[in-house]
């Protein structure tokens, strides 16, 4: 009996989390931000001088080093 009212209260709780997340708006630009936010930071490891190097390097033009 206790295995089918915690299943019940699960299931419950499990669709109603998913109809709250359903109805939830967040505006474009939250979206947009957000995605921004995320590239940034799963390539930060990466470092932005390595772009900029490939970026000079390309398009012709030499460092003062």
């Amino acid at each position: 009996m206790k295995v089918w009212l915690v299943s019940f209260l699960l299931l419950f709780i499990l669709t109603q989390f998913v109809l709250w997340v359903k109805n939830f708006f967040v505006p474009l630009p939250l979206y947009i931000f957000g995605g921004a936010f995320l590239a940034i930071i799963s390539n930060y490891d990466q470092g932005i001088s390595t772009f900029i190097d490939h970026f000079l390097s390309a398009s012709g033009k030499k460092n003062n080093d």
